[in-house]
């Protein structure tokens, strides 16, 4: 199974509410810092939510 490297590239700061608590939930607290989730539909999801926020790369 693939998992995705999910890096915060844009502040929070004006985000809506429900966009900072998905962040938070995906493990992102600083800005550039990293987190590596499994590829399921679930992260994807959370992704799509905050897809403006951060960038995104498939690990092997």
């Amino acid at each position: 199974m693939a998992n995705l490297k999910i890096t915060l590239v844009k502040s929070t700061i004006g985000a809506l509410q429900d966009q900072k608590d998905t962040i938070r939930a995906l493990g992102l607290h600083k800005m550039h810092s990293s987190v590596i989730k499994p590829d399921n539909v679930c992260v994807r999801g959370m992704i799509f939510k905050v897809k403006h926020l951060v960038k995104v790369e498939e690990e092997a």
